[in-house]
């Protein structure tokens, strides 16, 4: 089983246009709603591929009775940890002609020290039967820095493997916890490290402690560092149209399937990871690959 943890999911809503256009009023059938959230994506792309995915997450509020409710009926294994906040939203807008997405994210509001202490305890509980933990997304405001590199330690503790998706301080504070592999895409470790140069500032994050970093290059496809020998590059042959809003959170579980297996070999990783992302690009929603996925790997452009 995959251990998921998502500390700030959202209802995702996502809205379909003919064209978007800035500053104009635009009609719409009713959005398509689904639990959200970077880990409980990665769950759902798991459990898509033939995986076992277990998602903790945390809810609160009318949207998160909505969010409990959708995962109850999407018959994912999960388990969330009330919260007096309510659930925060995510608005995606696909425009139809161009195929863009453009998304809004509410930030999530605080939690309490003691629905902290509730999840960390949820997440001791849950490691026991794991082969992998993965941990994605935002922090909620005010939240401990250290929540990822935590989660880290309690899969390290166990002898598994762990997967992180975050950035800035948690980031850092995750890597010198020696995550197994850290997921940020180019803008995120720009931000984290100061440096905008993917392998340099992958670099940093590797001499923190990081196992493996793994960076998203959007249209470019993805990157590899590896602690020891040279860095290595995936990508397809012609860039993808298409709603790449759950790509990053496609390579996070392509990596966590490929780590509960007992494979962590940095070259393996990233074709995997690279397929599933492009796969997810042409999916309609977050949480999904297009249903030929097992042909995007033979497509790959690697050096």
């Amino acid at each position: 089983m995959i251990l998921t943890v998502t500390p700030n999911p959202a209802l995702d809503l996502t809205y379909r246009v003919p064209a978007l256009l800035p500053g104009e009023t635009h009609r719409a059938a009713p959005p398509a709603m689904r639990a959200g959230g970077k880990g409980l994506n990665v769950a759902r792309v798991i459990a898509q591929t033939g995986g076992h995915a277990f998602a903790l997450t945390t809810a609160g509020g009318p949207a998160g009775l909505r969010l409990a409710d959708e995962l109850e009926s999407a018959g994912l294994p999960s388990e969330l940890v009330p919260v007096e906040a309510e659930t925060r939203s995510s608005v995606a807008i696909v425009d139809a002609t161009t195929g863009e997405t453009t998304v809004i994210n509410e930030t999530g509001h605080a939690l309490t020290a003691a629905e902290w202490t509730a999840l960390d305890d949820a997440v001791a509980r849950l490691v026991v039967p794991a082969a992998c933990v993965a941990g994605s997304g935002s922090l909620p405001a005010d939240a401990p820095d250290d929540f990822y590199a935590r989660l880290v330690a309690a899969a390290e503790a166990r002898g598994l493997p762990s997967v992180i998706d975050a950035v800035g301080a948690a980031l850092v504070l995750a890597a010198e916890a020696g995550a197994s592999v850290v997921k940020p895409n180019r803008r995120e470790l720009a931000e984290t490290t100061g440096n905008d140069d993917p392998v340099e500032g992958a670099r940093v994050l590797l001499d923190l402690g990081a196992g493996l970093v793994l960076v998203s290059l959007g249209a470019e496809g993805m990157l590899a560092v590896p602690r020891s020998g040279e860095p290595l590059h995936a990508r397809l042959p012609e860039p993808l149209t298409g709603n790449a809003t759950g790509a990053g959170d496609a390579a996070v579980a392509a990596v966590a399937s490929l780590l509960a297996e007992g494979i962590d070999d940095p070259g393996t990783l990233l074709r995997r990871a690279t397929a599933w992302s492009a796969a997810a690009v042409l999916a309609p929603l977050a949480g999904e690959l297009d249903p030929s996925y097992p042909e995007f790997e033979a497509r790959l452009v690697t050096g």
